[in-house]
């Protein structure tokens, strides 16, 4: 009886966001030894390909085709192909489709490993000397105004650093759109990382808003945003609840379906007071 062929491996490979030899010794190995690499532009794969001498069939995968072609990928891959994916630039499954072949493979049972490297993200944010140790990607904003909008102002309380990234084109609309929310933040704008012509420009929003009013913004952006005063949010709680009664205050989340020991600890932290002092007020009232 033959032996059934047992699945392929999913190989996420991380290509350079700029400079070429930010490539891994372990990458180059993968690309040459799989049977198969798919590629968000054929076309752009075909240059980091041509330059490492790599010759292996190369499909293409991405966001308007990743349904159909998603489903290609699997076949191959439960045929027992070796396929490895890669994105126009740094790591896939970071702001691309990458993820939802990803999910294919766990649901298939199909291995999926990666080969890591350049994140144009974790580079921003770092050469940024905004704080690293907690922070929020978000990535590229939504096109659709409604989306967009929400999304921004989710970000009003957000005390963690906040990284995006944005298209040339679009930056400047972006920067105005984050300064109505947000205010005269501080901010770091990271381009043509790894490249030449590589540039962090630290600022605030506003400033950064008069400087792409005189010039053209030029190349990829990582946009890393300082996170919200903590004790300014806080305080403007603490003004925003005293304006109610503590009981009012508390009936409020009874209505909207908490428990009563959690409506008491939501009026608690709002307020900044102890839970002890919100029960006494509650059976006092």
């Amino acid at each position: 009886m033959p032996i059934a062929k047992s699945k392929g491996t999913l190989f996420l490979v991380s290509t350079p966001i700029g400079n070429l030899e930010d490539i891994t010794y372990r990458g180059i190995r993968v690309l040459n030894e799989v049977d198969l690499i798919a590629a968000e532009d054929t076309r752009h794969a075909m240059k980091l390909l041509n330059h490492f001498e790599i010759k292996k069939p190369l499909v293409s995968y991405y966001e308007h085709n990743k349904k159909a072609k998603g489903e290609l990928l699997i076949t191959k891959l439960i045929e027992g192909k070796d396929i490895a994916l890669i994105s126009d630039a740094g790591t896939p499954g970071i702001s691309d489709p990458g993820e939802d072949i990803v999910k294919l493979c766990i649901e298939n049972e199909i291995k999926v490993t990666m080969v890591p490297g350049a994140t144009a993200a974790i580079m921003g944010l770092v050469l940024s000397g905004m704080p690293s140790k907690s922070f929020i990607f978000e990535g590229f904003l939504s096109m659709n105004k409604k989306d967009r909008r929400e999304k921004i102002n989710s970000l009003k309380e957000e005390i963690r650093t906040i990284v995006l990234y944005e298209a040339p084109h679009k930056l400047l609309n972006t920067l105005n759109d984050l300064y109505k929310a947000l205010g005269n933040r501080k901010i770091a704008l990271a381009r043509e990382l790894t490249k030449k012509y590589e540039e962090v420009i630290r600022l605030n929003l506003k400033d950064a808003i008069l400087k792409y009013e005189e010039e053209m913004p030029r190349g990829e952006f990582v946009i890393v945003i300082e996170g919200a005063d903590e004790k300014k949010i806080l305080q403007e709680r603490i003004d925003k609840w005293q304006e109610l009664e503590i009981e009012e205050h508390y009936q409020m989340y009874i209505s909207q379906g908490f428990e009563k020991k959690e409506a008491m600890k939501k009026v608690a932290g709002d307020r900044g007071i102890s839970k002890r002092d919100v029960y006494s007020k509650l059976i006092n009232s």
